[in-house]
């Protein structure tokens, strides 16, 4: 998407501070501690990464909730690849990143991980689904027809606890709300779950450990939401959410979402959304709050981190 406005003042923060603001933030949301027998798996849309013109400090605060989980997705990375480049010199040096070409509105799909908790496989690539399948893509009351992913989904598989998992980094098209854009952004839903869908019944599937995760678009997740209903329509599972925490800072949105399938639901012991936003520069938003929002949306994220914790 197009970079958000640069706010027109100058915020200044005592880094440490915002930092422990996080971390008690993380325990009142109950964030797990990472532990050897478990794995924490997190998405999160950091907002036009590469484009906005972060400092040093912004990306201090990202990689300290990155570091809280062992394998991250990360979608709206720019090709100019120095927003990622910098978020990776924060962190620890037993994460490691993989990342796409880039695709539709220029955007890498992406994946950081803890090389000492998992190791990255064989199998690694884009979703493209073959121009003769894209009649099998279809959906009633749907008219649109399905013409491909404006951002092919990007899968990487790896090994935890002797186990294959293969993640799969999604961003959806947009659009508008019109309805032909309601209508892509349906099929291309309808195209991920079916393509798990399809691995899960095959011989020849190298896991059938398949989670799939990242902005979907999905305005609610309810019954009747067109996108919500189509990726759902092959078996693809969402956690139980118990408390109402939407994913974008707006706090009226569910466009991110974590789905499996049906067998890994009872291996997901905990899940969550963590609301930085409700952490961080506490004076600013009791100052302004249109300018906490602005602030957020260009420095970190207009979109909120989820996450899962899965037990094997």
């Amino acid at each position: 998407m197009p970079a958000f406005p640069k706010p027109n003042f100058v915020y200044n923060f005592d880094l440490n501070a915002e930092l422990q603001h996080l971390i008690n933030h993380k325990v009142t949301r109950q964030v797990p501690e990472k532990s050897d027998d478990k794995l924490l798996i997190a998405t999160w849309n950091i907002a036009n990464l590469g484009l906005q013109d972060r400092w040093n400090e912004h990306y201090k605060l990202i990689a300290e909730i990155i570091s809280w989980f062992d394998v991250i997705a990360v979608q709206e990375t720019n090709d100019n690849l120095i927003g990622l480049n910098n978020i990776e010199l924060e962190l620890p040096n037993y994460y490691d990143v993989i990342f796409s070409d880039k695709g539709g509105n220029n955007e890498r799909s992406v994946f950081i991980f803890n090389n000492e908790k998992v190791s990255l496989l064989q199998l690694i690539g884009e979703i493209a689904i073959p121009p003769k399948d894209y009649k099998h893509i279809n959906l009633a009351n749907v008219n649109s027809k399905f013409t491909g992913f404006d951002r092919n989904p990007y899968l990487c598989s790896f090994e935890w606890n002797n186990e294959k998992l293969i993640f799969i980094t999604v961003h959806s098209f947009f659009g508008s709300e019109a309805k032909k854009d309601i209508e892509r952004r349906a099929l291309e839903a309808y195209a991920i779950s079916r393509y798990a869908d399809l691995r899960k019944n095959s011989k020849y599937a190298f896991s059938k450990n398949i989670i799939t995760m990242g902005d979907f678009n999905i305005p609610k997740v309810e019954k009747g939401d067109q996108t919500y209903d189509a990726l759902m329509k092959r078996g693809l599972k969402l956690p139980e959410h118990s408390t109402q925490i939407y994913s974008n800072i707006n706090n009226d949105k569910q466009y991110d979402q974590i789905a499996f399938l049906p067998d890994l639901k009872s291996k997901i012991i905990a899940h969550g959304v963590f609301d930085f936003d409700n952490a961080i520069f506490p004076d600013l938003w009791q100052t302004n709050v249109s300018n906490f929002k602005k602030y957020l949306k260009y420095y970190v994220s207009d979109h909120r981190p989820m996450w899962i914790e899965l037990e094997l």
